[in-house]
């Protein structure tokens, strides 16, 4: 029974906080850099019409990036919302999402990435959908901070609409595909594409 009113409770926070909002500027992630670190760009992957009106995302970051010396090769997937208000633009869990993909999760739970900016926790996956497996990070990206836990977002959500009158948020996702045969290897590698991403964004989102 709490969990309805929390949920009616937040939205109605969230539209009373941001009733003077002050939405920024979509980022023109067209213009993020085709490398960082060790990580190339490989290439663009568009997201289907159907798809992108099913997400509701104001601006979108879909590639694959690779680190050619070691073979890894990663996703990189990054959702920005210009506002919350209405409660219907709003970020989909991948915990939904991959499931409904087919992708079943084997083990979960989350992780500290240490970063040039500052160590952020993210979740961690790992999935497997017939043969093929992969580790999974994501997180939820505002201006304030990095969050990993789905109610976490929710509730600073409302905190951030009262004090900075904006409710955009981005959801990033990290994919990467698991080919040396070890799920530990394949974990750290992600970390790795994450510790080089995180910088990189912060400069590109609105902050």
């Amino acid at each position: 029974m709490l969990l309805p009113m929390f949920l009616v409770a937040q939205f109605a926070l969230a539209h009373w906080a941001a009733g003077g909002e002050h939405p920024p500027a979509p980022p023109d992630l067209s213009r993020f850099p085709v490398g960082f670190g060790e990580w190339k760009q490989l290439r663009e992957d568009p997201i289907s019409a159907d798809i992108a009106t099913e997400l509701g995302f104001d601006r979108v970051l879909s590639r694959t990036y690779a680190q050619q010396s070691a073979g890894l090769v990663g996703s990189v997937l990054v959702l920005w919302y210009q506002s919350q208000r209405s409660g219907n633009s709003q970020p989909h869990s991948p915990t939904m999402c991959l499931p409904g993909s087919g992708w079943i999760p084997e083990a979960t739970g989350e992780v500290t990435v240490g970063t040039p900016d500052g160590a952020i926790t993210v979740n961690r996956y790992l999935v497997a959908k017939g043969k093929e497996r992969a580790a999974v990070l994501f997180w939820y990206q505002r201006p304030r901070r990095v969050v990993a836990g789905e109610w976490a977002a929710k509730l600073w959500l409302v905190a951030d609409s009262i004090r900075d009158k904006r409710t955009d948020t981005s959801l990033v996702r990290i994919i990467l595909w698991e080919t040396t045969g070890n799920d530990n290897t394949a974990m750290a590698a992600a970390a790795d594409l994450a510790r080089s991403l995180y910088p990189v964004l912060r400069e590109h989102l609105p902050r």
